[in-house]
């Protein structure tokens, strides 16, 4: 049992090692498969009887299915891994579906798409792989279907591109607007920050526009629609918007000028490699969901259910909560683009609310007590709200006592190297009250300072002045004038934090 939880935590450690590779965008490391036949107890353990010199492949097959658990379940884990890869494979695949049948149904689907799902054991395989391994989550994942999938076709038939093409987002986040990779590729669509501004997709230190699902969605379809152009196949165009459209190139002529995605394949970066077939696969049980006794989760709500409202102040979740009858976690399940929970207004940009239909009325009712409470908590200034700027903009910041170049550029999600370039330094010599300017990259969330507690009115009428005397203290003193408190003796002398009592000081004594 040692050896197994050493095993474990050693893939653990290999499961959070990050590889980047020369690409425009790309799914994170692969989680090893799930669910196999293998038995687990009631407490989700390995069940090991005697003792064995070696791991079996059940005993591997189960170490897989609790990492992936772990992953899914961990709060720490942004965006699900859903795309299988062949090294994640332990033996071979058990086919859960005739070849006859699967023949018959990839007919059918390539012949009402423009995607190249002819027959061929390379896709048998990962469709099996698919069913084994990833099976147990396709409820959850169609639950938020019902919700996304409408709003997606909706974009995807106004740009003309493949209706189909709304499988590519349970590839590319499992359908978590809030998912993000470790190379920074963000939302439903994983679109990286030079790509989301190319497709007008701001970025501030409210707001990402990558985790917006509408203009996401449409950025998304404009991408896609840019590369067919380019590569006139929307299986390249598949392969480019996960790889980038250069890798797609050098794929294509590596493999002497192939036009067909299955024979560039092994031409392509690995993750790329496994992507395609993984959105293949996922549009095939989508498709044919009931025929493998596959049914959606009851989602909680429907898109077309609800509606926006703009916003005429900033105002937060918890602000609306309190005065309309909305969880928080609908809020932020609504309205996934507000990275504080806090939705902004900014002059120009009309950012707006999402609520369901049925509390609008509500909202419009309590609008004025939200704005007023959202007025009250910013003068009170329990919790200041950083400073809105657009991550592209330049900001001045002043070098404070203790800063030092990696601090700042930790503070702003820079390097150290640009901070010295945008500023000209050759060295890394700051000096306190230098101006720097700085092209941040995420906000700088100011800590939470404790405000400094009002003096209090000094209480009225007779005191007596005590001198300290060697071997004094707080409570001592309190002591010898009880029932006088050691709070009040601050209050009465201004006497906070470290400072230390000295013979001779002079202390104020107020009589009740």
């Amino acid at each position: 049992m040692k050896r197994l939880l050493h095993l474990l935590l050693f893939y653990s450690s290999l499961s959070m090692a990050q590889v980047p590779i020369d690409s425009l965008k790309q799914v994170n490391d692969t989680l090893n498969p799930i669910i196999s036949n293998a038995i687990i107890n009631s407490a989700d353990s390995l069940v090991v009887t005697g003792k064995e010199e070696f791991f079996s492949d059940s005993d591997l097959k189960v170490i897989d299915s609790l990492l992936i658990e772990e992953k899914f379940n961990s709060s720490l884990f942004e965006g699900v891994q859903y795309v299988i890869n062949d090294k994640d494979i332990v033996g071979s695949t058990t086919a859960i579906l005739s070849e006859e049948l699967l023949k018959k149904r990839l007919k059918e689907l390539d012949n009402k798409t423009p995607f190249n799902l002819a027959y061929n054991p390379a896709l048998v395989k990962e469709i099996n792989r698919y069913l084994k391994y990833r099976k147990r989550y396709y409820p959850a994942l169609m639950a938020k279907a019902e919700y996304y999938f409408p709003m997606f076709e909706q974009y995807l038939d106004q740009f003309d591109v493949p209706i189909e093409m709304k499988y590519l987002s349970i590839v590319e986040s499992a359908l978590r607007p809030r998912a993000r990779s470790y190379v920074g590729a963000t939302g439903l669509w994983q679109f990286m920050y030079g790509t989301g501004r190319q497709f007008n997709l701001n970025v501030s230190s409210y707001v990402d526009e990558r985790q917006d699902p509408v203009k996401s969605t449409v950025a998304a379809c404009k991408y896609l629609s840019q590369l067919y152009k380019i590569f006139g196949d929307w299986d390249l165009a598949l392969a480019a918007y996960n790889s980038g459209p250069g890798n797609v190139s050098k794929a294509i002529k590596r493999s002497g000028g192939y036009k067909n995605y299955w024979n560039i394949r092994p031409f392509l970066p690995r993750e790329t490699a496994a992507y395609v077939p993984a959105f293949y696969a996922t549009m095939y049980i989508f498709e044919y969901a009931e025929k493998h006794d596959l049914y959606p989760e009851s989602p909680d709500v429907f898109h077309f259910e609800t509606d926006t409202i703009r916003v005429k102040r900033t105002i937060s979740f918890e602000q609306i909560s309190q005065k309309v009858n909305v969880d928080e976690e609908v809020l932020t399940f609504l309205n996934p683009e507000y990275k504080l929970n806090t939705i902004p207004y900014v002059e120009g940009r009309n950012y707006a609310v999402r609520l369901p239909k049925k509390r609008i009325i509500d909202f419009l009712d309590k609008e004025k007590e939200i704005y007023e409470m959202a007025k009250e908590d910013e003068e009170k200034g329990e919790k200041p709200l950083p400073k809105y700027f657009e991550m592209d903009q330049r900001i001045v910041y002043r070098v404070k006592s203790g800063d030092y170049l990696g601090k700042i550029a930790n503070k702003f999600g820079v390097r150290v190297r640009d901070i010295k370039r945008w500023n000209g330094m050759r060295t890394h010599n700051l000096k306190i009250g230098q101006r720097l300017s700085i092209h941040p990259k995420r906000l700088a969330i100011p800590k939470s300072v404790s405000k400094k507690k009002k003096k209090k009115a000094l209480p009225k009428g007779n005191h007596e002045v005590y001198t300290v005397q060697q071997g004094d203290s707080l409570w001592s003193i309190s002591k010898k004038f009880s029932p006088v408190s050691i709070e009040q003796l601050r209050e009465w002398n201004d006497f906070w934090g470290k400072k230390s009592l000295k013979p001779g000081m002079k202390l104020k004594i107020f009589k009740s």
